[in-house]
């Protein structure tokens, strides 16, 4: 058990309500990897800059997460966090900033998130110097990529002298090693999409350099095929919005509008603090999914109404265990009671 502590803890202390959908969510987790299924992960929100990839960077490498479908913004951070973490600073009392205090903080060329904020010489010009050049060229040879390969290729190119951020918590890194199918949805909206746009709109890069979110579907279809082999891919889900729900539908895209056979979600888990609202799909509970023939009433699905900071990494430690510790973990999570 000494070697189980974070596994041990939940399942001994995660007993009703929020604490226990994370319990029953790590639970079916484990037993559909155990089983040889996979795991999709859809991140929205600011995880990246709240360094979710040091949990989540291991995870990858361990073998728990097989793709990813993220905001440009998440997209961006993770190589944010890596070249240029030492710029960052921290605000733990922002809730009593004045608006005059976050001018100071534009002026002193940082930007906000919630209680941390993004050096903008460090992050954006830095890695702007590296990747505006690749945008050049492909336009000049008329080469077009996704959004994420431009980064998969800049994030491998910066030396290890060059990192300020620990790489082993990148998950980007992570991610661009495994080469892990990545979907970016939206990715417009994010620093390096307005700035990509900006370059365009004066004529030094093709806007074509960039395949379009139709293409990232298109190419999903086939992702999601090999991914669902066997014994099913699952889908978790941090917060809502596009990251979510853009790739979810490949599987009611793929029966009604191509018209085959495709095995369903194997697996639903939502981590989102927005509460159920009329018209929310980051509110939505997941049986509104089925509606949508995205999920079926057999699929295993959670809810954690809770902060993604604080859940996520739990989860994450405690899967890490299982694979590390297998014949403890499987043995602690087996004297659990059956869900009902």
């Amino acid at each position: 058990m000494s070697n189980t502590p974070i596994l041990s803890f939940m399942l001994t202390h995660y007993k009703n309500f929020n604490a226990r959908a994370t319990r029953d969510a790590l639970i079916a987790y484990r037993r559909h990897m155990a089983g040889g299924g996979k795991m999709f992960w859809a991140m929205a929100g600011a995880m990246s800059s709240a360094q979710l990839g040091i949990s989540l960077a291991p995870a990858i490498r361990a073998g728990l997460v097989h793709g990813l479908s993220v905001t440009g913004a998440n997209l961006e951070e993770s190589l944010f966090r890596l070249v240029a973490h030492h710029g960052y600073k921290d605000f733990p009392e922002y809730r009593y900033l004045t608006k005059q205090d976050d001018t100071r903080i534009l002026e002193n060329r940082m930007r906000r998130v919630t209680d941390t904020s993004i050096p903008e010489d460090e992050a954006f010009r830095a890695v702007e110097k590296i990747i505006v050049p690749m945008w050049k060229e492909a336009s000049a040879k008329g080469e077009r990529r996704f959004w994420h390969e431009y980064f998969y290729d800049v994030i491998q190119q910066i030396a290890p002298e060059a990192h300020e951020g620990d790489p082993d918590a990148c998950w980007l890194l992570a991610a661009a090693k495994a080469n892990l199918p990545l979907v970016v949805p939206g990715f417009e909206d994010s620093t390096f999409g307005n700035i990509f746009a900006s370059y365009v709109k004066h004529g030094d890069c093709q806007a074509s350099i960039v395949k379009s979110g139709i293409e990232y579907m298109a190419d999903f279809y086939d992702k999601y095929e090999l991914l669902s082999a066997g014994a099913g891919v699952g889908f978790f889900q941090i917060g809502g919005g596009i990251a979510g729900d853009f790739p979810i539908c490949v599987v009611p895209s793929i029966k009604y509008d191509l018209d085959k056979p495709v095995k369903p979600w194997a697996y639903f888990c939502q981590i989102s603090d927005s509460t159920t609202s009329y018209g929310s799909y980051s509110g939505a509970t997941p049986n509104e999914k089925i509606t949508w023939d995205k999920l079926t009433e057999d699929t295993p699905m959670f809810v954690i109404e809770s902060d993604a900071t604080i859940v996520a990494p739990l989860i994450l430690q405690a899967l890490l265990e299982c694979v590390r510790e297998p014949e403890a973990a499987d043995a602690l999570i087996g004297k659990q009671p059956a869900r009902v």
